[in-house]
This record gives C-alpha cells, structure tokens and sequence, in this order.
C-alpha cells in the first residue's frame, strides 16, 4: 500500500520535476542520463514557459547536495544546467539564467577547489551565449570579486593554487567578454570594478619568467599554453581588456596599473613596469595613445618628491610608450607634455643642488650617489624628450624647437618661464645644458624644405645667444643643433673634423640649387651667422671639437647657403679670422691662434675646391704646403695632436704663410667674381646679445678714449684726444631697461604720426633735418684733416678691453653714423 502511495504520489508530481529528477541515475558514478537528459531539453525547448521552474528546482536539488557533500550529483546538474543553456535562447530564459547564476556562486562560494573550477567553467560557457535581448537589470559584481579573489590564491598545494588562478582567470576573461558585449557593458568599465580586475590580472603576470618574450603585440600562444600557464592567460586577458577600452574608459583601464605598481614598489627596478605599458601601447587603439602618456606624465606629477630612481623609472616607461605611439598619434596637448617635462627637469637639478648644497664640507657617498641617480633622472627627461619631439609631424616639431629655445634661460632677461631664479649660476648652466641637449634630440632628422622654416627669426635669435655664452660646452650644443638644422643633404658626417681635405670631390657632396628662400634668409640673416662663428673663434676656453665644429658651420653654410655673394662674405670672414689670430687684439693663448689659423686653412681649401677657382686653388694649395714646411702648427693635422710644439710668436711679416686679400680678389676676379667688397674688411658689430649672454662687457670701465692722430705736419699737431666720463655716457652705455626704453619709444612715434598734424609733423621733421646738417660740419670739421698715416686710423679701449683699430670712415657716433 505504502508503494502504491508512492507511486500514486510520484504520478500527481509536475512533469519538470519528473524529468528533472530522471536525469540523475541511482549510482552517480554512471554520470547523466543522456536519454532522459534529451526529453528535459525538448520539454523546454517546447515549452519556455516552464524554464524558470525547471531551474529553480535543478537549483534546489544543487543546493541540496552541496550542503551533503554529494559532489557527484552537483557535477551532473551543473552539466544539465549548461546543455540547458546551450539549447535554450528565447526571452523567456532571463529567469532561468538567474537560477543558473545563483548556482554558479553557491559553487564559487564553496571551500572545494574542484567545486570552484567547475562553477568557473559553467559561467565561461554561459558568457559565450548571446543572448537575444540585453538583461537591464543582471549585475556581475559578486563575480567579479569572487573571481579577482580566486586569481590571488595562495594556497599551500601548488597544482590546485595553479588551478584556482587559472579559474579566476577564465572567469574575469567570462566576465569582459559577456559585459563588453551586453548593452550595459560600461558598468565594468566602473573604477570600483576595474580596482579589482587590472590588479589580479598584474599580480598573475608578474610570474612571467622572461618578460621580453612577452612584449610587442598581441600574440597568438597556443591552446595548452592559455590553460595550463596563468601569467600566460592572464596577459592575452589583459591585452583583450585594453584593446575593448574605449574613448571614455581608457583612463580607467590604466588608472589601476599605476597603484599596482606603487603598492609593490615596482618602479624600481622598473622592468615589469615597462613590459606592462608595452604592452598596454601595443593594445589600445593607436589613437588612444595620448590617454596613456598623459596619465604617466599625471603620475608623475603625483610622485614627484619620492626617489631618484622612482622618477626615473616612470621617465623611463614614458619613454617607451613615446617609443611606441604611432606618429601624429600623440595628441593635441603636446605643449603640455613639454612643460611637464620640462618642469620636472628642473625640479631636478633644484634636488640635485640642494643635496650639494646641504653636505657641503661633508661628502658622503650617500649624496654623490644621489646626485647620481639624479643624473640618471635628467638623463631620461631628455631621452623622452627626443624621442617625444622625433615622433610630432615636421610642423608641430617646429612649434617644439620654439617652444623649448624659449625655456633656455638667459642671463639678463626675466622673461623665460622656466623659473631658475633660485638654482644660481651653477644650476642655470645646468639647465641650460640639458635644454639644449633635449632640443639637439629633438632636431635630429629633420629636414626642412627651406632654411627659413627651419632657421625662423624668432626662433634663430635666441638659439645663436647661447654661442656667445662662456662656455664651451654651450656653444658645442648650439652649433650642433645648428647642423641638425642647415644640414639637409646628409653631408656632416662627411665633413666630420678639421682637416685639410686632399680632394673634396671624393666626399661626394651632395647639393642643390640654392633657392630664391635661401638667398633672402642669408642677405636678411647671414651676417648674424658669420658674426657668431667668428665671435665663437675669440673665446679663450675654446678645444679641439669646438674648432671642429665651427669648419663643420662654414662647410654646411657654403654647401648649402652659398652663392656668388655669399662666397665673397664667407671669404672675408676667413680673412678677418686670420687677422684676429695674427693681431692678437683680444690677446688669446697661443694655441687658439694657431687653431684659428688651422681652421681658416681647413675652410679655404675646403672652399676653393668647391667653387673650382683654379688660380684660387692654387694660392691656397701654396699657402698650406708652405705651412707643411716652415709652420705646420697653423695646419689641423699638427695643431691638435696631443704633443704639439707650439711657436713662441707670430710674426706679422711672414707673408708667405697668410692667405692675401689681394690675391684672392686677383684670382676671384679672373673668374667673373664681385671681388669690389673683399677690400672692405669685415668688423663685427656688438649688439645686446653680449649683454643677454654675459660676456664681457664693453662699458666695464670708467672712460673710454678716443684718440685721433694728427697730420703729418708736426707744427700742426694738435691734441685731440677727448676723455668721456662715465657719468656723461651713462645714459648712452648703461643697458638696463633697453628693451622698455625702445617700446616707449616706437609707441610714442608710431602714437604722434597717428595723431599730431601732418603741418606739426613737417616742422619737426625740418627741424631734425637743420640739426643734422649741423651736426654733420662739426663731424667734417673734426676729420677733414688727412690722418697721419695711411691707415687713417683710431685706437678705442675700454678699460682692460682692448678694441681693433677701425678706420675713421667708420666710426660711429650716438645720432649718426658717417661711412
């Protein structure tokens, strides 16, 4: 009877759960009843409405043996749950998914390891579906705990701490993939999620054994290497988490990475840190690239007071991520990433100093060793920085070259925005040293069309200023960056050091036509390049590259710059060189003045090969094999040996080793050549920059003389010498508020032509015009006595400055100048 009854009761039981109850066989061990399994999934399949209770009650039978450690039956039903999930796909499954999902986190809930993989698989297989209708309401934020939690398993049994990582995973993989795809997939874009996902999947990679096997793009490792390898699985994760981000997630994807590596101190040494953001950059799409450097360049701002080598870590990883960025990728706020750069340059040296500074008496090994770490920082600033600037289109490197010049601090002027005010000498040179350095990176191949956009006004001005500084090393970077930029044909590492060249035509320049752009860049600009290089050759702490780079300077301008007038400017310059060597005026060591000569030598053969002037060719080939004889001090090759036998003097008469301005016009002018110009000598003229640059000044004295000889007629001599005060020229020499002075200036005369009467403004202008004109007598009346010898003569000096004499014709006076 009791049988019946159960029979009878079993009968008036629901068909679902009588299916369901039919799958699962009396001995576990036989595993699913598939032919019972098949009549559940047609039943479902016919009729949807009752997938909902199909899954709660295969939920309740699961949670039954869960808790009786029945982990056999729990097996079977989570097989059944997932071929339910396989076949079923109407709207009406969202219900059943719930039950499913509760399942999978009873299983994830459980100490079982075994329990844990399976209910992983379960969710992996479920996040493959697409479903047909996005689920609003669905959360995965239990998943994601529990699975970020697996990935960190430590337990003490290393096959199942492997296995639990593995799942964890997987299960992340599961959670992207089904989130990405869903229509509310920014919610596991969210930082609370993203906290723990990037984290877990980090902490795996860091098992990576070796690390440069991993980095460039994504890979493809096989299917036994993603199971079975959890640093290897959860790279490729990684890698399609980053390559999913989008324009309004990227930072968030990112953000993570960098606690990461603060928590565990991984900026030092920094290579995980590296491989990390590779493979990040390789990742993202390429125009997301700047998302990722502004972020560092954020970190780095945050992490600018911690050591050293943290910042040259996270330097470091910039730089390859620069390395990386597609060109033109970088972003608009390309300003910005300079200026960070830049400042974190000087934040620096100020660390740097003020290490120097606090153990002066008491240098311990412990603050040089600091003071070099923070060269290593200086160091990656500018790699970054070159690296930075070769990345940028041509133009927006222009704007670059500009910018970066305009943070070069000058002496005398307030006006740049890198603050160094507080750094002193020592500190400015260094900044000025390493800013050049940068701007050396980052002119680097770049070829422009026209010397003008390479060589602008505003940005050539204050680029030659520091060629004038007293510093050797400053004026070295200054000429090479000019190189970088005049060279356009490749032809520097041809001309690399001073030599005489026996055949230039072996070198194989290459050249073109001088353009019309170019002829006006050198009638507008070229005086002020022939000025510097020549000034460059008076500077006593001059070396051997100093000289070298200063031939390089000539070579590239006539390779480049040089036409018929140039050529005869260039050739003036190399005489007035020589005759600052051999007059000796600013009383330079003997080796720059036979280095000075070395170099005139080097650049005339160099030049007369070029233009192919035979009787030119000839003069110069005579002069040099007369030095190989009797003075081969004035030629490269032996000047700048280590051990060189320096001349005790030079002696003036020696003819026969100089290069003649007479015959160098007889040769030129045999050939078609304007040779008018070359007897009028070329005298630099001093500017402000002098003063911007902190030479030495002109008006360091108390007085300046003139004097001007009298006439041959000894009964006729008169006294005319004129002793000037300081107090009466102050105005005149004294420099400070030039610039204000000028502006005011120009502002009232362009205001009152403007404003005041044209009959007002003709009355002035005559009036000007009568003292000029008397102005202009008391001058005739002054020099209109014949000097006393040929050369028509005046001595200036300034204090222990002492100034070339310059022909009376062209001296100059405060409000007129009488050539």
């Amino acid at each position: 009877l009791s049988a019946g009854v159960c029979c009878c009761c079993a009968a008036l039981r629901p068909r679902y759960k009588r299916l369901v109850d039919n799958i699962f066989p009396e001995d576990p061990k036989d595993g699913l009843v598939k032919a019972d399994m098949e009549k559940l999934t047609f039943y479902a399949v016919s009729a949807p409405e009752k997938l909902d209770r199909i899954g709660a009650y295969l939920a309740e039978r699961l949670s039954r043996d869960v808790v009786r450690h029945r982990y056999e039956y729990v097996f079977i039903a989570m097989e059944a749950l997932d071929q339910l999930l396989m076949a079923c796909h109407s709207q009406s499954i969202k219900p059943f998914v719930e039950s499913f999902l509760h399942m999978v986190a009873k299983l994830l809930e459980s100490g079982e390891p075994e329990l844990q993989v399976l209910g992983t698989n379960s969710f992996v297989k479920f996040a493959n579906i697409e479903e047909d209708t996005p689920s609003y309401h669905r959360r995965y934020d239990f998943f994601v705990s529990r699975f970020s939690a697996m990935c960190h398993s430590c337990d003490h049994n290393p096959e199942i701490q492997n296995n639990i990582r593995i799942a964890g995973i997987r299960g992340i993989q599961g959670v992207v993939r089904k989130t990405v795809n869903d229509e509310l997939r920014a919610t596991i874009w969210e930082p609370q999620h993203m906290d723990k996902i990037v984290p877990s999947l980090l902490f795996n990679m860091q098992k990576i054994e070796d690390i440069d096997s991993r980095i460039g793009p994504p890979s493809s490792p096989t299917g036994d290497d993603k199971e079975e390898n959890p640093s290897l699985l959860a790279e490729n994760c990684f890698r399609e988490l980053l390559g999913r981000a989008t324009y309004g997630n990227m930072n968030n994807a990112v953000r993570p990475v960098f606690a990461h590596l603060d928590h565990h101190r991984l900026w030092d040494p920094n290579e995980f840190a590296v491989s990390c953001f590779k493979i990040i950059m390789y990742s993202i799409q390429a125009q997301y690239s700047h998302h990722v450097i502004q972020e560092i360049l954020g970190h780095l701002d945050v992490r600018k007071r911690d050591s050293p080598r943290v910042r040259a870590g996270i330097i470091q990883v910039l730089l390859e991520a620069v390395a990386i960025a597609a060109k033109g990728s970088i972003g608009p706020a390309v300003l910005e990433v300079f200026n960070t750069l830049l400042k974190h340059l000087r934040i620096s040296v100020d660390f740097e100093l003020g290490d120097r500074r606090s153990s002066v008496g008491s240098a311990t090994f412990s603050t040089s060793s600091k003071e070099s770490d923070e060269r290593i920082v200086q160091n990656a600033i500018i790699q970054t920085i070159g690296f930075f600037g070769s990345n940028l289109p041509d133009y927006q490197r222009s704007e670059i070259m500009m910018f970066i010049m305009g943070k070069v601090p000058v002496f005398g002027t307030t006006l740049q925005s890198l603050d160094t005010s507080h750094l002193g000498d020592l500190g400015t040179r260094r900044i000025q040293i390493m800013l050049l350095r940068s701007l050396l990176m980052v002119t680097s191949g770049y070829k422009a069309t026209t010397i003008t956009n390479a060589l602008p006004p505003p940005f050539l001005d204050p680029l030659l200023s520091p060629s004038l500084m007293e510093d050797s090393e400053l004026r070295q970077l200054v000429l090479e960056i000019l190189h970088n930029l005049i060279d356009r044909h490749d032809n520097r590492a041809k001309l690399r050091g001073i030599r005489i060249i026996p055949e230039v035509s072996d070198l194989k320049i290459k050249r073109d036509k001088i353009s019309r752009q170019d002829v006006s860049f050198m009638k507008k600009h070229g005086q002020q390049l022939y000025r510097h290089i020549y000034l460059g050759c008076k500077e006593e702490d001059n070396v051997q590259k100093n000289f070298e780079l200063l031939f390089t300077s000539l070579a590239l301008t006539t390779i480049e710059l040089a036409n018929e007038e140039v050529v005869i400017d260039l050739i003036r310059l190399a005489i007035a060189l020589q005759d600052l060597a051999i007059i000796n005026e600013d009383n330079l060591p003997m080796f720059n003045r036979c280095g000075v000569m070395a170099l005139v030598a080097a650049y005339l053969n160099f030049l007369s090969q070029m233009i192919a002037v035979p009787a030119f060719c000839q003069h110069v080939s005579k002069v040099i094999e007369t030095r190989s004889l009797e003075a081969s001090y004035f030629l490269p090759e032996t000047i700048f040996k280590d051990k060189c036998n320096l001349p005790k003097s030079l002696e003036k008469d020696e003819k026969n080793l100089f290069f003649l301005t007479n015959k160098i016009a007889e040769s030129l002018g045999g050939s078609g050549y304007s040779v008018e110009r070359l007897s009028v000598p070329y005298v630099p003229q001093v500017t402000d920059e002098d003063r911007l640059s902190r030479r030495k000044s002109i008006v360091d004295t108390v007085s300046i003389q003139v004097d001007i000889l009298p006439g041959n007629n000894t009964e006729d001599k008169v006294d005319n010498t004129e002793e000037i005060t300081f107090e009466t020229l102050k105005k005149a020499i004294d420099n400070n508020g030039l610039e204000e002075q000028e502006k005011e200036k120009r502002r009232l005369v362009i205001e009152k032509f403007q404003k005041a009467p044209f009959e007002e403004i003709a009355a002035q202008c005559e009036t000007k015009a009568n003292l000029l004109h008397d102005r202009l007598a008391q001058i005739l009346e002054l020099t209109i006595r014949p000097p006393p010898s040929p050369s028509g003569t005046m001595t200036i000096t300034a204090g222990h400055a002492h100034y070339q004499s310059v022909p009376v014709y062209e001296m100059k006076f405060p409000d007129l100048c009488v050539y």
